[in-house]
């Protein structure tokens, strides 16, 4: 009777041990819980603006199968956004390598400053098939909002581009208008805006409104709006690469299930 008692105790401390092993190898195994890329506080009014919960299932597959991620920035994109010399992709790629750890971030910059949205999205398929991106960041719609582009022939060539995109299983994230006062009072600038917002809804892709952004951040700091048209100030544009990061990285968790948890504010 001591005999087969001993025997079964010392069976059911194997299972108990192979349970506490099997536990232990499947903790180290599982990836830590992802952290969205944070916003400083002078950006945080701004977010109210970004439609962000949007997920990008081309992105998280990516990152499923490996641990590189290709972002290929097209449209208005700036360049140098620092005096220190620091630039609007380089914010991006940074916060992004940042909050996906891990994850090797490669930002290829093709914007052209300028540029109607037609051209480039005729451009755009050319680069697609050189750079191989897993994700398209287009910053569109000021330059055709200033050229008097109609909004129907706008949207048209935005909505075809986001399907050839799809249909190539490439993800997007639009970047809306630039923001300067005088367009306040712009009927077309504002019509072609709210536009592009509806059809970034109706498509459910990810769109920062960088407009409604900077109008909410200048009467947040009770400040004067930026005096010069369309100022590419240093504080704007870094609040948009963080805004990108942000989007990015919560539409990545989205599609992917992942549970998030808030991440600690710069400076913290």
């Amino acid at each position: 009777m001591d005999r087969r008692i001993a025997t079964t105790r010392t069976k059911a401390c194997a299972r108990g041990l192979a349970l506490a092993l099997a536990l232990a190898a499947s903790a180290q195994q599982a990836p830590a819980q992802p952290v969205p890329a944070p916003l400083t506080k002078a950006c945080q009014p701004g977010n109210a603006s970004i439609s962000e919960d949007n997920p990008l299932p081309n992105v998280a597959a990516a990152l499923a199968q490996r641990k590189t991620l290709r972002i290929l920035a097209m449209g208005a994109a700036p360049g140098r956004i620092s005096r220190h010399g620091g630039g609007y992709t380089e914010v991006i790629e940074a916060m992004l390598q940042g909050a996906l750890k891990g994850v090797n971030v490669v930002l290829i910059n093709r914007g052209i400053s300028g540029e109607l949205a037609a051209s480039a999205a005729v451009r755009m398929k050319i680069e697609v098939a050189l750079d191989d991106p897993d994700l398209v960041l287009w910053q569109v719609g000021t330059n055709d909002a200033l050229a008097f582009v109609p909004v129907d022939s706008f949207i048209a060539t935005v909505k075809d581009q986001i399907d050839w995109l799809r249909a190539h299983k490439v993800d997007v994230v639009l970047v809306g208008l630039q923001f300067a006062p005088e367009m306040l009072r712009d009927a077309h600038y504002k019509e072609l805006r709210e536009a592009l917002r509806k059809l970034a809804a109706q498509e459910k892709v990810i769109i920062i409104r960088f407009f409604e952004a900077m109008q909410i951040i200048n009467q947040a700091a009770g400040k004067e709006p930026v005096s010069e048209q369309f100022e590419r100030d240093e504080a704007g544009y870094n609040c948009l690469a963080q805004y990108v990061a942000h989007a990015i990285t919560l539409g990545t968790f989205a599609k992917a299930g992942l549970p998030r948890r808030e991440p600690t504010p710069p400076g913290k």
